[in-house]
């Protein structure tokens, strides 16, 4: 059951933005800030680099015990809970003066990340009229393109001239600020149904979750099956001068933005169905990639096009998992939410070793081919997914005609 909060302002879906932007921040600036941590805290870069490892893998695991764990609470004081512990969490990587220091703020602020973002979505998916959904969760996943495009440069920059130590004190005051606007903006009560673990997880049953799913793990595992290697395809093969690598990184992060944006349009217009053009499209690029990479012009254009063409399903996949949920199973919405996060993670693992694998069979200018042959299953899954969702349509239409008959 969807309701309008009228004290709640949900065209201006800065609060939202915030809210992921500071999360991706916290999860992508350690990138960016490698070599500074590694200094300081005596350790090698390849130590400080399973930083990120620890990060996903903990994100991954933690999101449905967490949002299973807290479905019974309220919604808005589980968020501001979270929110208070991933304050501390990113706070005390800041403040970390050891190496195992370091592990736990990660495990701390990781372990709530995903909830949290889970929470933001049902939120959004409650409080913002039926047309204004698909914008608004658009623009939670536009936060985190913003946080790799703007956030993660300025927190390099910060620790370049300053000290890595405050580029974390940063999130931290975008975590108090977002904090204060959450508790201000938010209602404070929503209808929720409550249900045990086994009910909340007879969702993952329904096959329009579990291919839903798949369409969502081989998707990450298609980007990340050459953005594993963005660097060395834009020096090595294309051939750019290392100078620039900032500059082309930041063009790409502006396209995902854009695309990502764009998805909510999609997702108003025909969501999934649409979908499946976009990934022919993306199939196609991806095995021509090895062949155009002679010319630096047209091998990036093709770059900005896959980058584009990959985050368009964003929104409507999202609405997807929640529209099921909300029709038939409403005490796993907040499961339902994080599926999405929850399995792009386990998918980027996939693409990122998958990378890995080919850099050393076929080099890099052909690990394109391994993330065709993903886009090629997600594509195939989801226009399986399609035409499941459209027999379920028609066999609730034609029990809305026949109940009506019968009255």
């Amino acid at each position: 059951m969807r309701f309008h909060v009228p004290n709640t302002e949900v065209n201006n879906p800065g609060v939202f933005v915030l809210v992921a932007f500071m999360s991706g921040c916290n999860e992508f600036m350690v990138v960016g800030i490698l070599p500074d941590i590694a200094s300081h805290l005596r350790v090698s870069i390849a130590m400080v680099g399973y930083l990120v490892t620890i990060f996903a893998t903990v994100y991954a695991v933690s999101t449905p015990i967490v949002t299973m764990l807290t479905s019974k609470y309220n919604r808005y004081k589980t968020l501001l809970v979270l929110m208070a512990i991933f304050l501390v969490g990113n706070t005390l990587s800041g403040l970390a003066t050891t190496y195992w220091m370091m592990i736990v703020s990660r495990v701390i602020a990781a372990g709530v990340s995903g909830a949290i973002i889970s929470i933001i979505m049902t939120f959004a998916n409650q409080i913002a009229p039926k047309d204004k959904r698909a914008n608004l969760i658009s623009w939670i996943y536009a936060g985190f393109s913003i946080a790799s495009v703007i956030g993660v440069p300025i927190g390099t920059t910060i620790s370049t001239h300053y000290d890595w130590r405050y580029a974390f004190f940063a999130v931290s005051l975008i975590s108090l600020l977002t904090i204060g606007l959450l508790s201000w903006l938010l209602p404070h009560h929503m209808k929720q149904v409550q249900g045990s673990i086994l009910k909340q997880l007879s969702l993952l049953k329904d096959s329009r979750i579990y291919i839903g799913i798949a369409v969502v793990l081989f998707t990450a595992a298609t980007q990340y099956g050459y953005y594993t290697y963005i660097r060395p395809l834009l020096t090595t093969v294309l051939g750019f001068d290392t100078q620039n690598i900032n500059l082309l990184l930041f063009v790409l992060g502006i396209a995902s933005v854009f695309s990502n944006r764009f998805s909510g349009t999609i997702a108003r217009r025909g969501g999934l169905e649409l979908m499946p053009k976009y990934y022919v499209a993306d199939v196609v690029i991806l095995l021509m990639l090895p062949l155009v990479m002679m010319s630096k012009l047209t091998g990036f254009l093709m770059l900005i096009a896959i980058t584009m063409l990959i985050t368009l399903f964003s929104a409507s996949i999202q609405l997807h998992f929640m529209d099921v949920a909300e029709q038939d199973y409403p005490q796993s919405t907040l499961l339902a939410s994080s599926l999405s996060s929850i399995f792009f993670n386990f998918g980027t693992s996939l693409g990122s070793a998958t990378a890995s694998l080919l850099v050393g069979a076929v080099g890099v200018g052909r690990i394109s081919l391994g993330a065709a042959s993903y886009a090629l299953l997600a594509l195939i899954l989801l226009v399986i997914l399609n035409r499941i969702n459209a027999s379920h349509r028609y066999s609730n239409e034609a029990k809305k005609h026949h109940q009506s008959q019968v009255s």
